[in-house]
């Protein structure tokens, strides 16, 4: 399948509110749209995690990072910037996405992709993508599609065909915590 296809499909899939299964700039992700309350309780419920564990969200741009966080810190931007390995930001002031999707302080956790494949995703679909890796709950995440249980790839709407042959080794982000008051706090090196 081609690259482009296996993408309208995928965003297709998001449109219509389902979840798909697909390769990050990090391990194999759940996603679905993050402005849709019923898909996000859809991948809660996949991943048998409680819905007051936030979960993080792709965008493919500075742009779209803003119309959904409402005054990103200076400091945000030089880290997403200057970071050696994909790094996600968690942010105060959440806005325009599912409220179970939201930390109760509502504060998100957001990461510009640089991954082509996860970067088209994000900038068809035009909207923040869920991105939890693709286990259950307290299970290791999956590194590649071969390491993806068989309970998650039955419980989505839609697997992609990009990378399902790739073997090599996949760490989660970064995730570094960012106050409105400058405080900084690293979640997970």
């Amino acid at each position: 399948m081609k690259t482009e296809d296996d993408i309208r499909q995928a965003v297709e899939t998001m449109r219509r509110g389902g979840v798909i299964l697909y390769p990050t700039d990090t391990v194999w992700g759940i996603g679905c749209d993050a402005t849709n309350y019923e898909a996000v309780a859809k991948v809660y419920k996949i991943k048998q995690r409680d819905d007051s564990k936030a979960m993080i969200c792709l965008v493919d741009s500075d742009a779209r990072l803003q119309r959904y966080v409402r005054n990103v810190p200076d400091v945000a931007w030089d880290i997403m910037e200057l970071a050696t390995k994909p790094t996600t930001v968690i942010l105060d002031n959440a806005n325009n996405l599912a409220e179970n999707l939201v930390a109760e302080d509502g504060s998100i956790a957001m990461r510009i992709t640089r991954e082509e494949f996860s970067r088209q995703l994000c900038y068809r679909f035009q909207k923040p993508i869920v991105s939890t890796s693709a286990n259950i709950s307290g299970q290791p995440a999956a590194q590649n599609y071969r390491d993806i249980a068989p309970e998650i790839i039955n419980a989505v709407d839609y697997v992609c065909w990009s990378r399902r042959q790739e073997h090599q080794p996949h760490r989660p982000s970064s995730i570094i915590r960012l106050t409105q008051d400058g405080i900084v706090t690293i979640i997970r090196e």
